[in-house]
């Protein structure tokens, strides 16, 4: 299993926005564009790039559905205490 892996993510308040977002990544919208538009913590500034980051270095929830991605893979919706993510695993 990989050490490290560079992900993006989409991070919004509701969990209706975020289902909205899945339906737009699914018909083919930009998840870096989106990102950059609705996510509201500061990677929208990087279209939603996290960096690298390895196994307990962020929340549970969000690290479990990261690393079950494989490159290229865009999660469902994740609950964390910080609201609903959408995640794209990069590399």
């Amino acid at each position: 299993m990989a050490e490290k892996i560079r992900c993006s993510h989409i991070l919004v308040e509701k969990m209706s926005t975020a289902e909205q977002l899945l339906q737009r990544l699914a018909k083919g919208e930009s998840f870096e564009a989106l990102a950059a538009q609705y996510s509201i913590d500061g990677s929208r500034k990087r279209g939603g790039d996290l960096g690298y980051f390895g196994r307990g270095t962020m929340v549970r929830e969000f690290e479990n559905a990261a690393f079950a991605l494989k490159k290229g893979e865009i999660s469902g919706l994740v609950k964390t205490q910080f609201g609903y993510h959408i995640i794209k695993r990069t590399d």
